[in-house]
């Protein structure tokens, strides 16, 4: 594995990190679980935390840019987390300061939309995280789940390797934050599922690049985001996931289909794929309907993958993305994928 990555110095209690809202500024709007993530930034990691002028304010793509361009530049500044996600990130790339920022690079930390800074990141060279997010895992309502901590503390402050696990329990039913009342509540949590393995059968290596898969076809329907070569993805890791907006098992398998016609998939060593969000407020499905929801993404995901790279390993169900809990995904950095073993590690 070659160096043209960067992995950015790691905070230190006591330091200054950045919160942004590069996608929307919904603290503005619900400011009771960002408020309720901040505090436990501070009091569990010992951070001190610097707002800026966006963070909590619906704001213009330009004006969010100026924020993510600001906390790379400040030499104060550590680490770089998101609030939240969105859904017009795409917006602010063509006002980030690409020079400025390869020339400072952070530990950024964010999912869903920010999965278009990530791609940034990645064309930089510098490895960021997939996940920590403010306002879903430090403010999730009654306690942090102790997976996603234990992952996000091993991402935020170390540089080693640490060893994917299957959940023990998942939700993916997120409580109304309109409610202050359902902050003291602790999700109702499900057994878990375990991981499902499929294809090859020999150990792999790369680094991984993806992240939100809606978020992925914006990249590919812009076609100015990705790396300039395709070539550049060889040996790499795929990783997917879906988002709130919960699509279609038809539509998942457009987007691999696209992919795998532009002679993506089969650039990939492996698919990691996040374990699928089955409810959402829209669409509050009974256990039944979730899991045919699911199964019909597994089938749409292994179909893709059957017909345009049928030799790699795909797992499915990581538990990374919308789902609680929230795992961290070095985006650009190192991943391990062992079959035979039925092992996952990253190195943060």
């Amino acid at each position: 594995m070659g160096d043209v990555f960067r992995y950015p110095d790691k905070p230190r209690p006591g330091d200054r990190v950045a919160v942004l809202s590069p996608g929307v500024g919904l603290p503005e709007i619900f400011p009771a679980p960002y408020e309720l993530g901040l505090r436990r930034l501070q009091e569990t990691y010992g951070v001190e935390v610097v707002e800026y002028p966006t963070t909590r304010k619906i704001s213009a793509p330009a004006d969010r840019a100026a924020d993510v361009n600001a906390a790379f530049a400040d030499p104060a500044i550590t680490a770089v987390l998101t609030s939240i996600g969105g859904d017009d990130q795409i917006k602010i790339l063509k006002h980030l300061d690409a020079d400025l920022i390869a020339a400072n690079p952070k530990p950024f930390f964010g999912l869903s939309d920010n999965t278009n800074l990530h791609n940034f990141l990645w064309n930089l060279g510098i490895v960021s995280y997939y996940g920590g997010v403010v306002m879903t895992d430090h403010g999730r309502p009654g306690s942090v789940n102790p997976h996603s901590q234990e992952a996000f503390r091993a991402a935020f402050f170390g540089d080693g390797w640490y060893d994917l696990r299957p959940a023990e329990s998942f939700t993916d039913v997120h409580l109304d934050w309109a409610d202050p009342a359902n902050l003291e509540r602790e999700p109702e949590m499900l057994p878990g599922t375990g991981w499902e393995w499929h294809g090859g059968s020999g150990a792999v290596e790369g680094r991984l690049w993806g992240g939100c898969l809606e978020i992925v076809d914006f990249n590919l329907r812009a076609a100015r985001y990705l790396a300039p070569d395709d070539a550049a993805y060889d040996g790499c890791v795929l990783y997917l996931e879906t988002s709130e907006e919960m699509p279609t098992a038809q539509y998942v398998g457009e987007v691999l289909m696209c992919m795998g016609e532009r002679g993506l998939l089969r650039r990939f060593g492996a698919l990691l794929m996040g374990r699928p969000k089955a409810w959402s407020f829209e669409h509050p499905n009974d256990q039944p309907g979730r899991q045919a929801h699911v199964d019909a993404q597994h089938e749409a995901v292994l179909g893709a993958m059957a017909e345009y790279s049928p030799d790699v390993p795909v797992v499915l169900d990581v538990d990374f993305g919308h789902t609680d809990p929230q795992l961290v995904m070095p985006n650009g950095g190192e991943v391990r994928i062992d079959p035979g073993a039925r092992t996952i590690g990253v190195r943060y």
